[in-house]
């Protein structure tokens, strides 16, 4: 088996690699690696907000999830395309809406690049010179006329010329053009490149024949003014994502495991991909993905949902998709907030979830607060000697995945509250980040399922 891990250096260091490993993504023997997951709001992320308080941090959290769930609710199917127009292709994320971002090298000349991981997007893209339209970066451009490396992807490549195309043949070059909502959008040409992904000082590995975005006109992209992030990393079910690109060569699977938020400038996370995923204990769960014709999202078959030993009982079919696309759960770590669909037939499944809540904790003699960070609906006050905080269940068909309760609330102990940390979703169940801390996710591709079991996730990057 081949381990490895991705350490992140300061975005200026420069390091003379003494040892690479070759590696095509045609290869039929398995493999992995690994990269370190950078939460955006830690002190060694480029996208460091500064000194906040707990409540401009989590507002801000909050409000970056609503925008996520905006997109996911809106945009089903986001990597359809019939033809190059913005308003036909829509790319479901935005630097506000991403929680963690990695690192890689591109080209022969391995310019090291930000990519903000989604497992909700499928095209893997950074800004390309030479540019039409680009935002200003703080690091170097990756130059397309500069890498020995570079083609442009074919034009009669299945991707821009087979029955379902995702990208569409103009002027002899396979291009694409995906639309954000509010004016923003990225454009360029499908392409292929060499990507490095970083073991150690002394090591990196190479994957040759990556297909990527080499987008020279973006504008108004949100995260253009951080300067910091050049692109996506898209780890969808979408045939360009990575995964989908990797399939054989890392075993069809991937995983995290997200170190809880008031531990991540300590520990961090990590990504895992095939045999570098650990040896998973027995008590591991399994779900089946749903898998709706046309979209790349991870959708699961949620049947009810569960508030301490109280299981609200929804009828079977309320988080099952709807004939209009909207409907169903998606696990999305570009989520921090989960997000209850508020807009079920028959019954309102969010409102049903949070007056379970407040039944429980008005039970307990808690007393609310009114003033609460934007964006959570039920916060009370915290009594020192009060530790019942009730735990939540996501019934999905064939597992159960129970979340502690620490991790089912948002804790503010300096100004002495706690809130339910769920936010009412507007056509779509999701299942964010928050609600995985110290969870292991297995993403697995040989079965169509998503496994997880709970895990103390500070030990995994050093496992």
């Amino acid at each position: 088996m081949v381990s490895l891990r991705l350490i992140f250096q300061a975005p200026n260091l420069c390091l003379c690699l003494s040892t690479i490993f070759f590696f095509h993504i045609a290869t039929s023997n398995p493999t992995g690696f690994s990269l370190n997951l950078i939460p955006r709001d830690s002190p060694v992320s480029p996208l460091y907000p500064g000194n906040l308080t707990n409540l401009q941090r989590i507002e801000r959290l909050i409000k970056f999830s609503n925008a996520r769930g905006y997109y996911l609710e809106n945009f089903s199917n986001p990597n359809a395309t019939t033809t190059p127009e913005p308003d036909n292709i829509r790319f479901t994320l935005l630097r506000d809406n991403f929680f963690y971002m990695v690192q890689v090298g591109i080209g022969s000349q391995q310019i090291p690049e930000f990519l903000l991981m989604d497992t909700g997007g499928g095209l893997i893209w950074t800004q390309c010179l030479p540019c039409t339209n680009c935002y200003n970066q703080h690091f170097p451009i990756y130059n397309s006329q500069a890498s020995t490396s570079y083609r442009k992807l074919p034009c009669d490549h299945p991707l821009c010329s087979g029955p379902q195309p995702l990208y569409q043949c103009v002027n002899n070059e396979c291009r694409y053009q995906y639309s954000y909502g509010g004016g923003a959008s990225t454009a360029g040409v499908a392409s292929i490149e060499t990507f490095k992904f970083t073991i150690s000082p002394v090591e990196a590995k190479l994957f040759d024949g990556i297909i990527f975005g080499c987008s020279n006109d973006n504008r108004n992209v949100q995260f253009a003014k951080n300067g910091v992030i050049s692109g996506i990393f898209g780890l969808s079910k979408s045939p360009d994502s990575l995964v989908s690109q990797l399939w054989d060569s890392i075993d069809r699977k991937f995983s995290y495991c997200l170190v809880p938020f008031d531990q991540a400038i300590q520990a961090p996370s990590v990504l895992r991909f095939g045999e570098d995923i650990p040896i998973l204990p027995g008590n591991l769960q399994t779900t089946k993905f749903v898998t709706p014709p046309g979209s790349y999202y991870y959708y699961l078959h949620l049947l009810d949902i569960s508030v301490g030993l109280t299981r609200i009982g929804f009828a079977p079919e309320i988080f099952q998709i709807r004939p209009d696309g909207q409907g169903g759960c998606v696990i999305d770590s570009g989520a921090l907030i989960s997000r209850i669909d508020q807009t079920t037939i028959g019954r309102n499944a969010y409102r049903a979830v949070m007056g379970a809540f407040q039944r429980y904790y008005d039970a307990k003699g808690l007393q609310r607060i009114g003033q609460v960070p934007q964006g959570f609906a039920l916060c009370y006050k915290n009594r020192p000697d009060f530790n019942d905080f009730v735990t939540m269940t996501y019934h999905f068909e064939g597992a159960n995945y129970v979340l502690d309760g620490k991790y089912v609330h948002y804790f503010d102990n300096d100004a002495g509250y706690f809130c339910v940390a769920l936010t009412p979703g507007n056509g779509r169940t999701i299942l964010g980040a928050w609600h995985q801390q110290n969870m292991r996710i297995v993403y697995d591709g040989n079965i169509g399922a998503l496994q997880f079991t709970t895990e103390d996730c500070t030990k995994d990057a050093s496992s």
